[in-house]
C-alpha cells in the first residue's frame, strides 16, 4: 500500500511516519506540507536521519489521490477542505477535529468557524475503534477521535451502555502531557512556564467536550452534558482521565470487573486492571494501549474510573493506524504490537 501524510511536520505526523515505516503492509510513504515543500524530514526531525529519507511535497489533491490512504494531520479548517476535494477518490483518515461532530451548529459553537459540508459530516465515521469497529471496516472517510475523548469514552462507555451509570452525571478530571498542545511553542507550554507547574485550562470550553457528549448521548439515548476539566502537566506524553460517576443501585466492584472484561474481551488494545488496581501513564508509553482501572466507593455510591493512554498513540496516530488496519482488512494489531517503554 501507498500512504500519504499531510501535515507531516507536526507531532502527529512524525508519529505516523514512525508507525508506518515499520508497518509490513506499507510499501511507500509520501509526506506533504503547506509551508516546508522541498525540505527533508530529517531537517525538522534529525532523529530519523539514516532511517527514512522523505522529502516534503506541496499539497496537490491529484497527487494525493495516487495513494491508497491519506492521513490528514492538519489544523482545523484545512482537513475539511481537503476531505471535500479528495472524498471518493481515496480513503481518508482525518486526525483533526473537522469531521468529528455530526451537528454543524455544534461545530460552529465550539470551534468558532464554519463547519465542513453537512453531507461530509454525516458520511464520516467516528473512529473510536472499539465502539465503531464494524463501521470502521467499511469507511471511506474516517474521523479520528480526540485524545481526551478517546481516554474518557473508552473508560466510561461500558457503564453507560449497560445503564450502570447516568451519562449526564459524569465529572471528568483529565491531565495531559504537553505534546497534546502541538509542536508550535507558546507561553502555555514554554519550559519556564510549564516546568514544576500544573495548569488547568479551557474549563467548560475544550473542543473535545462535544464529541464526548455526542457519543454518550448516542449510547445512552439521553442528553449527556459532562463537566470536563483538562490540565497540563510537565511531562511529554500521556493522558490520565479520572472520572467520577454515581452508580445505579446494586452495582459493586465485581460487577464492574465483569462488565469491563466482557465489553473488551475482543479488544486487544484495552487492558483492564482488577481488584481496584489503577494504571499509570508510563505503563502505556509509546504504545496503542488504553489501560483502565476502577474502584467503587460504597459510602457514596460512586465509581472512580481511571483511564490512561499515550496521547500521540491511542490518542492520535496509533488509533489512526489501528483504524487503517480495519479499513483495509488487516489484523487490528498489525504494525502496533509494541511493548510499552519503561521506565
Amino acid at each position: 500500500m501507498k500512504a500519504a501524510i499531510v501535515g507531516a511536520t507536526g507531532y502527529g505526523g512524525i508519529e505516523l511516519i514512525r508507525l508506518l515505516h515499520s508497518h509490513p503492509d506499507i510499501e511507500s510513504m509520501t509526506v506533504f506540507s503547506s509551508s516546508q515543500e522541498g525540505k527533508q524530514m530529517a531537517e525538522s526531525y534529525p532523529h530519523v536521519t539514516g532511517i527514512v529519507e522523505l522529502t516534503l511535497k506541496d499539497i496537490e489533491p491529484e497527487r494525493l489521490k495516487e495513494h491508497d490512504v491519506v492521513f490528514l494531520s492538519t489544523p482545523p479548517g484545512v482537513s475539511a477542505e481537503l476531505s471535500a476535494t479528495l472524498n471518493g477518490g481515496v480513503r481518508i483518515i482525518d486526525l483533526s477535529g473537522d469531521l468529528r461532530l455530526k451537528n454543524a451548529d455544534t461545530y460552529r459553537h465550539w470551534y468558532g468557524r464554519e463547519s465542513a459540508p453537512d453531507a461530509l459530516l454525516q458520511e464520516a465515521v467516528y473512529g473510536l475503534t472499539e465502539w465503531h469497529r464494524e463501521e470502521v471496516r467499511t469507511a471511506g472517510l474516517l474521523s479520528n477521535p480526540g485524545c481526551y475523548a478517546t481516554t474518557v469514552l473508552t473508560g466510561i462507555l461500558p457503564l453507560i451502555q449497560k445503564q450502570a451509570a447516568e451519562a449526564g452525571d459524569l465529572i471528568i478530571d483529565a491531565k495531559s502531557g504537553t505534546t497534546g498542545a502541538g509542536r508550535s511553542p507558546s507561553a502555555m507550554t514554554h519550559f519556564s512556564e510549564m516546568n514544576d507547574n500544573l495548569k488547568i485550562y479551557k474549563v467548560n470550553e475544550h473542543k473535545h467536550t462535544p464529541e464526548m457528549e455526542q457519543e454518550l448521548t448516542r449510547f445512552s439515548g439521553k442528553e449527556a452534558p459532562v463537566t470536563f476539566s483538562p490540565h497540563l502537566v510537565p511531562m511529554t506524553r500521556g493522558i490520565m482521565a479520572t472520572m467520577y460517576v454515581p452508580l445505579s443501585p446494586g452495582w459493586q466492584q465485581k460487577d464492574l470487573e465483569n462488565l469491563f472484561e466482557q465489553c473488551y474481551r475482543n479488544s486487544p488494545f484495552v487492558r483492564i486492571r482488577k481488584d481496584g488496581a489503577l494504571p499509570f501513564t508510563k505503563e502505556v508509553y509509546g504504545t496503542n494501549y488504553c489501560d483502565i482501572g476502577f474502584t467503587v466507593d460504597e459510602r457514596t455510591g460512586r465509581a472512580t474510573i481511571v483511564s490512561v493512554i499515550d496521547n500521540l498513540m491511542k490518542g492520535a496516530s496509533g488509533q489512526a493506524v489501528q483504524n487503517m488496519n480495519l479499513m483495509f482488512g488487516f489484523p487490528e494489531t498489525r504494525g502496533l504490537d509494541y511493548i510499552p517503554m519503561y521506565p
